[in-house]
């Protein structure tokens, strides 16, 4: 039986472009072993398994709706099938991690929303990587794990706010996230959130070199 360890302060510390302050990242910790399978809940393992479903109903979405342009003016980022075929995961380092949502799941929000860039973090641990995001109103924390030649996958969980330390994954399941890491050009990468509990249909997450 595998064990989930509470979520705990990453080492890593992101310096803010704009402010130079930091941002001590929180990460919420999954078993550390390489398969992802091992600690996936049947759920994210179906969410995953289902993620063009997601891709396609999102961004069919997004242009009913007259913003398609959004998806345009991202061009690979938000395009299924521009991933390149090595290097799906990012080394260790410090990112800038910022969200497309997708999609709507209450009528009356936009089709499409950007967040603001924030500071987040790759570090190793063991056989795994850790991202952490450490500022935004829509935090991910968790882990990346190896999968095949040309994509990652990525389970963790999302805090709000205000909220000093994520949640546990499989403590909420409003919470868990699940999603491939794929890379898309030179030192950029997207991780791919299909059907959050929460708002969207889809999450992109654009991982690039921070300052």
């Amino acid at each position: 039986m595998t064990t989930l360890a509470a979520c705990t302060p990453a080492q890593d510390v992101a310096a803010t472009p704009q402010t130079g302050a930091t941002a001590l990242a929180t990460e919420c910790r999954v078993p550390a072993d390489d398969n992802w399978r091992l600690a996936a809940s049947p759920d994210d393992r179906t969410r995953l398994r289902t993620y063009r479903d997601a891709w396609t109903d999102a961004l069919a979405m997004v242009r009913a709706r007259g913003q398609g342009g959004v998806v345009a003016e991202a061009g690979v980022l938000l395009e299924p099938d521009r991933a390149l075929g090595t290097d799906p995961v990012p080394p260790t380092g410090t990112y800038q991690c910022r969200t497309i949502k997708l999609g709507i799941r209450d009528e009356g929000r936009p089709a499409t929303t950007t967040l603001p860039a924030a500071p987040c973090t790759v570090r190793r641990d063991g056989d795994v990587l850790r991202l952490a995001q450490g500022q935004g109103a829509q935090r991910i924390n968790g882990t990346l794990y190896p999968d095949t030649s040309a994509r990652g996958v990525f389970l963790g969980t999302l805090a709000l706010t205000d909220e000093p330390t994520p949640l546990r994954y499989g403590q909420d399941n409003l919470r868990d996230m699940v999603g491939l890491v794929e890379r898309v050009a030179d030192r950029r990468w997207r991780i791919v959130l299909p059907r959050p509990a929460l708002e969207s249909t889809l999450d992109v997450v654009e991982v690039t070199p921070g300052n």
